[in-house]
């Protein structure tokens, strides 16, 4: 597995290998050994998997705060988005910045983001599948959520404001000025 920090270095890029032939490729994707030798060393309790059928869909930025706060291990597995984190972790010499890969089930890349960070995506093509592994169980009452705009972040999404497809939760979130001692 290909192992890339990004300019976050508690973000990383996985990508696994890939065997193909004529009838298609095999991929192993999650390995307990390798994600400890990568520093991930973390216990996965929950699966996701969301599908949005529009190009252009952004889902986030979301979170949960302890005594529940998620780490996540990211993968599309049909179609492409462009997948975000921000750090939330107040005291961190990156707090309010943020990175972003494209993951697609082209280059079966991974994001891992570990409890601290804000995440969201936005889909880069119709019927987008998204699955991610999380380390703790979602809760309503950690759960939190930040504009997917917020002019703090100043995030290059590569949708228009007016383009943007968004759930009534996620346009109403705040700005990431609001976000106060979270982790």
């Amino acid at each position: 597995m290909q192992i890339e920090h990004l300019s976050i270095p508690d973000i990383l890029l996985l990508t696994p290998r890939r065997f193909a032939d004529e009838r298609g490729f095999f991929s192993e994707t999650y390995n307990l050994r390798t994600m400890a030798q990568a520093g991930i060393d973390v216990a996965f309790v929950q699966d996701n998997h969301s599908l949005s059928r529009q190009r252009g869909v952004i889902r986030g930025l979301h979170c949960q705060l302890p005594p529940h706060a998620q780490g996540k291990l990211v993968r599309c597995t049909r179609g492409a988005i462009w997948d975000v984190a921000v750090d939330a972790r107040q005291g961190s010499p990156s707090f309010g910045r943020w990175v972003a890969a494209e993951l697609s089930e082209e280059n079966g890349s991974q994001l891992w983001i570990p409890p601290g960070f804000l995440h969201g995506f936005c889909t880069l093509t119709e019927n987008a599948e998204v699955q991610y592994k999380c380390t703790d169980l979602w809760d309503r009452d950690c759960e939190r959520s930040v504009r997917w705009n917020s002019p703090d972040l100043a995030i290059a999404w590569p949708v228009a404001p007016e383009d943007a497809v968004l759930s009534e939760k996620d346009a109403a979130a705040p700005d990431f000025s609001t976000v106060r001692d979270w982790f």
